[in-house]
């Protein structure tokens, strides 16, 4: 299904999410939106994120900062920075604004004060719709998305949906649930309310936060030596 230029507005874009769907573009130059309902959904379960030996020897090394909302427009733009992405322009605007209005997040990893991975995505309820990543060192989009798995577990958050589900989210932890029951996980988590942690910032990355926590797809992750 197509959405005609003029009719959405961030408030569409949440019921939309609301209902279960989410859109995307055919390039970055693509003016028309695509609404999406796959039959199977990734998710990453916020119990279950895996961190391999690699990752953690290098979350131990503790040479960089986590924040989050420090940079949300810079991790947009770093994601749709590929070749082939489905994030427009038009889409990048619609993250912006629903960003400026608290329902739209990133987690930043920084290096010596450059940006170096990180992920973003909108906030309902106690759900995380987790859009896209990337990377700009070694396992720089992994750092963010573990952090990402141990900040909204806890918050309290009850869902991360990576929409689709790719060989690299299935060896952080991500499966994939029939339809049906991701509306049922979805109902539950918008019934529940948690708040994103916003300004927070670590100074260096420890093991012990990702233990606790955890793309040709939805989630891509845009990737130059990760």
């Amino acid at each position: 299904m197509t959405a005609p230029i003029d009719e959405i507005t961030p408030q569409i874009l949440l019921r939309a999410y609301a209902m279960g769907i989410f859109p995307m573009a055919e390039g970055r130059d693509d003016p028309e939106i695509h609404w999406v309902d796959p039959r199977l959904r990734g998710i990453l379960p916020l119990d279950g994120f895996h961190v391999s030996r690699s990752l953690a020897r290098r979350m131990r090394a503790g040479d960089l900062t986590v924040t989050t909302d420090r940079a949300f427009a810079e991790v947009v733009s770093a994601c749709a920075d590929r070749d082939e992405t489905w994030i427009s322009h038009r889409i990048q605007r619609l993250y912006q604004a629903l960003h400026d209005l608290g329902f739209a997040h990133s987690v930043e990893v920084w290096q010596d004060g450059r940006l170096v991975g990180g992920v973003y995505g909108v906030v309902l309820g106690a759900a995380f719709f987790g859009e896209s990543m990337f990377s700009r060192v070694t396992d720089g989009s992994k750092l963010a998305l573990a952090h990402a798995v141990a900040l909204l577990r806890g918050a309290g958050f009850r869902l991360f949906d990576t929409q689709f589900l790719t060989p690299h989210l299935a060896s952080l932890g991500g499966i994939e649930v029939p339809r049906a029951a991701y509306h049922r996980l979805l109902a539950d988590a918008l019934a529940e309310q948690a708040v994103f942690p916003t300004g927070y910032s670590s100074a260096g990355v420890s093991s012990a936060g990702a233990s606790s926590a955890g793309a040709s797809g939805r989630m891509q992750d845009s990737t130059q030596t990760s």
